[in-house]
């Protein structure tokens, strides 16, 4: 969950995101990103059902659609360290 004034989430693009290693971690996920940014009635409505506070959130769900909860992650984290959680992620579906 992303919205357009977060400063943690453009560290995620401009630093996380981009990082090759990272990329190839994530392979063939599907990825989506749900921007927030007019806090209106659908985006406290999509905040409250997956149970967040605030951004950035990443979520990863397994195949048969349910979030594997051990895996969010809220708030930056550099490169290296998402790609290792990614690989854990990704492993465990």
């Amino acid at each position: 969950i992303y919205p357009d004034w977060c400063v943690s989430c453009k560290e995620l693009e401009k630093y996380t995101f981009t990082e090759p290693a990272v990329l190839a971690a994530l392979g063939d996920a599907l990825l989506l990103r749900a921007d927030v940014t007019a806090n209106d009635e659908a985006d406290k409505a999509l905040m409250s059902r997956f149970n967040i506070i605030g951004p950035p959130a990443i979520l990863f769900f397994g195949t048969e659609g349910v979030e594997q909860r051990p895996y969010r992650v809220v708030g930056f984290m550099p490169p290296d360290k998402f790609k290792q959680h990614v690989e854990q992620a990704l492993s465990s579906r």
